[in-house]
């Protein structure tokens, strides 16, 4: 109730729901810890609410994807800067720790994609006062960025090394995941549309999730079935030309498609906020002070907006606010915990982690605030002028 009621007023405070999350289970911590009273480990909780809260991202957001001509150019533009962000990004920082550190460009690039991915679930939510073109660029450029990011991360840490024989492997069953993905997302897409019991969605969900931790076992990138489902239920009218689909009533299918997306934005939101109040809870407070760490968090920040900066501009897109759209949030920390021990770099902690999420963060909540006052300036002035006229 409490991140419903931040998520409601976030409108008018600008202050993304994340950074109050974190405070309050930090604040509970605090108090608990005075109370005496004894709370289990709540770090067994987090790697169950990952799993689930990754999955839901990444169908939340491929469910957003509208796949048609009108889109055509914004989907061109967002892959491509997404895309170039990742990888440029990933490349600068495992080259700077193999100079810097000795540390093996596979390591690197394992260890550096966590912090190159934009957050949807935060970017999202705090574009609502933009304008609506401005607004449809971040909804689908931290939507494929999330995607891209993941999608890399699978290749990255598929096998023992990053090269041409192991590419191709990871191509192949790439390939065959595409296909189980198809098969299986149209399945589900059409027991969506058949099943008459008042429970629908709850065995869909489980059976998504089954269908992932199936894939995970077998090492086939498994998040692909996610992005297929979530694409072809996104954009079901597309299919009303397929043959073997001409028994399947398109308009009921389209209205149980509805009502299942407003029931994964939903979970994904209990899910979100559980994640970031269990992470706020577990939070030491050296992590987020240590000073040791800030030097390397502000460097990747730099990194950070400087890339952006720079894409936007060839991209000729209006710099301000979108520079300051970049915030890191759950699929940092998903990714970073999904590091095997083996490929962590030491230094790269949860320190660093978490300073990096704030800073994004905040440096994203001031930019839209003045970008806010600009604009109600800017606006200011033309009613001003129209009057004079």
């Amino acid at each position: 109730m409490i991140s419903y009621f931040f998520d409601i007023t976030s409108k008018i405070t600008k202050i993304p729901s994340v950074i109050l999350l974190l405070a309050i289970g930090w604040l509970l911590n605090q108090i608990i810890g005075l109370s005496g009273f004894a709370i289990p480990d709540l770090n067994v909780i987090l790697p169950i609410l990952g799993t689930v809260g990754l999955i839901l991202i990444v169908l939340e957001g491929s469910l957003e994807l509208e796949l048609n001509r009108s889109k055509k150019k914004l989907i061109g533009k967002t892959l491509l800067i997404s895309t170039a962000s990742v990888l440029i990004m990933t490349a600068a920082f495992a080259i700077w720790l193999n100079y810097e550190w000795g540390i093996d460009y596979r390591e690197g690039i394992i260890n550096a994609i966590p912090f190159c991915i934009i957050s949807s679930s935060i970017a999202i939510p705090s574009a609502i006062n933009l304008s609506s073109a401005k607004r449809e660029f971040v909804i689908y450029e931290s939507s494929l960025s999330d995607i891209v990011g993941v999608v890399f991360f699978n290749f990255a840490t598929f096998g023992t090394a990053i090269t041409l024989t192991g590419g191709f492997y990871f191509i192949g069953q790439f390939l065959l995941m595409i296909i189980i993905s198809i098969i299986a997302s149209l399945i589900l897409a059409i027991l969506l549309g058949k099943i008459d019991h008042h429970i629908k969605y709850g065995p869909i969900i489980i059976s998504i999730i089954l269908i992932y931790e199936i894939s995970k076992i077998y090492h086939l990138p498994a998040l692909i079935f996610i992005l297929f489902f979530g694409l072809v239920l996104g954009n079901i009218d597309e299919l009303r030309g397929v043959r073997f689909l001409k028994n399947v009533r398109f308009t009921r299918l389209n209205r149980e498609v509805m009502l299942f997306k407003d029931v994964v934005i939903e979970a994904t939101f209990v899910v979100r906020s559980l994640f970031f109040l269990v992470l706020g809870f577990v939070l030491e407070t050296e992590d987020i002070i240590n000073v040791e760490s800030l030097r390397w968090s502000l460097s990747i920040v730099v990194l950070i907006f400087v890339v952006r900066f720079i894409l936007l501009k060839i991209a000729k897109l209006d710099v301000q606010p979108l520079v300051f759209i970049a915030p890191r949030g759950l699929i940092t920390i998903l990714l970073f915990l999904a590091i095997v021990p083996a490929d962590k770099v030491p230094f790269l902690n949860q320190s660093i982690l978490i300073q990096i999420i704030l800073m994004t963060t905040i440096i994203m909540m001031i930019g839209v605030i003045l970008s806010d006052k600009k604009d109600e300036k800017a606006k200011a002035i033309e009613s001003v002028e129209d009057v004079t006229v």
